[in-house]
């Protein structure tokens, strides 16, 4: 008998609530989007709690056009699980079944020499507000809403039997971390033991490890997988700089594929000394070199002082988590693009990404183009590139990575 700690096990049976829309929310349902926001909620029950199942119907015709998940606590109200004619049952058999459709997604991935994957990419995979990463034998499921608490006695098992985990840890978002309505901690082993909260993995054949119980989000960026790898195949004999380099990522597929020297630049200590031992993880001959302050003023030093570099990668963090930051954000991609062709050698790689979804893919690029044609210099945009294949993209506002790669010919 498999074993699941009992604190996945809620005391809330959820009700079903009867909703209807406004003509804009019920073209987003029949359209497929995931989100159904407050403002177009026309009619829904009074006592109406996270977690309880909506079944929305049309507008002018009394039938049913989707299921979803009512959140109390969020602008975005519905978060859909089913847009459909067809009729759906909300119970194990449909999340174990949505669960391996997943996974059937991530099999090309998997044939490769890696162990470690998104399994579940919130909306894009019908399961909003929860991912579920897998780190060899170590899977982290990581819950941003309350409304998922009923359903966790139904999902973990299914994850832990499709993903075959030894291992299970549930990680909490700050708000969720605050809720009244579960006994769950942050970091909490469910299901069977963790010898180590630093759990290793392999990435295209590249090793790595992560802090499965207390590293950001689960403990790594799986997302730019595909990035990291094509930027290490580039690198043999090269020079490197990884601009917010946090676990080491690029620098460590870099080491691995025979680069010459590499510095991995980020604000964080912890995370240039995790980006460190990552790096011991693997055989390397080059020398990994550090800094840690301030992205903007350390290029800026960098370039004070006439240094340079064959590949510069060069992948913030979100800079614009709020439609009132959009402005600020570009003018910083804007800042970063300008820096980054100072500090890329001659003939080399200049490397620029954006995980802000709020700037779209076309704007960000126009940036970029924009800025490095000012400076004279002639360029190649030799490849543009977006999400890796473990985070499918299911609606437009899901789209958030975009990364792209110039070549300067002088």
């Amino acid at each position: 008998m498999i074993l699941f700690s009992s604190k996945i096990k809620s005391n809330y049976k959820p009700k079903r609530l009867a909703v209807k829309l406004n003509a804009k929310g019920e073209q987003f349902v029949v359209q497929g989007h995931p989100w159904v926001f407050s403002n177009n909620i026309t009619k829904i029950n009074d006592d109406a709690k996270s977690g309880d199942l909506a079944i929305v119907f049309s507008k002018n015709k009394n039938r049913v056009i989707g299921l979803g998940l009512y959140d109390a606590n969020s602008p975005i109200r519905i978060k859909m699980l089913h847009s459909s004619h067809e009729k759906a049952e909300i119970n194990s058999t449909f999340f174990q079944n949505k669960i391996s459709d997943a996974f059937t997604k991530r099999q090309p991935l998997l044939k490769t020499n890696t162990n470690s994957y998104r399994l579940l990419f919130g909306e894009s995979d019908y399961f909003p507000g929860l991912i579920a990463d897998v780190y060899a034998t170590v899977l982290v499921v990581k819950i941003y809403s309350e409304i998922w608490l009923p359903y966790l006695e139904a999902i973990i098992p299914s994850l832990q039997e499709t993903s075959g985990a030894e291992t299970i840890v549930i990680r909490l978002s700050r708000g969720l971390e605050k809720s009244k309505l579960h006994k769950l901690e942050n970091g909490e082993v469910v299901y069977g033991t963790l010898q180590n909260e630093v759990v290793e993995f392999v990435e295209h054949g590249v090793n790595f490890s992560a802090n499965v119980i207390k590293g950001h989000k689960t403990g790594y960026f799986l997302d730019h997988r595909a990035n990291r790898k094509q930027v290490g195949e580039w690198s043999k004999g090269k020079t490197v700089l990884d601009v917010f380099s946090y676990a080491g990522g690029f620098s460590v597929h870099a080491l691995a594929n025979g680069a010459k020297e590499v510095t991995s630049l980020d604000i964080s200590k912890q995370a240039l000394e995790i980006a460190i031992q990552n790096g011991k993880l693997n055989n390397y001959s080059g020398k990994h070199k550090i800094i840690a302050g301030d992205a903007f003023v350390e290029l800026k030093n960098l370039i004070k002082n006439r240094v340079t570099f064959d590949v510069v990668v060069i992948d913030p963090p979100s800079f614009a988590k709020q439609a009132s930051e959009i402005d600020l954000a570009k003018k910083k991609y804007a800042q970063l693009a300008e820096l980054g062709e100072k500090l890329t050698a001659k003939n080399g790689l200049l490397v620029l990404a954006s995980c802000s979804s709020r700037v779209l893919t076309q704007s960000f690029f126009d940036i970029n183009s924009k800025v490095l044609s000012s400076n004279n210099r002639p360029f190649k945009v030799i490849l543009k590139t977006g999400h890796d294949t473990d985070h499918p993209i299911g609606f437009q506002e899901g789209a958030y990575l975009k990364c792209g790669y110039y070549r300067f010919v002088d």
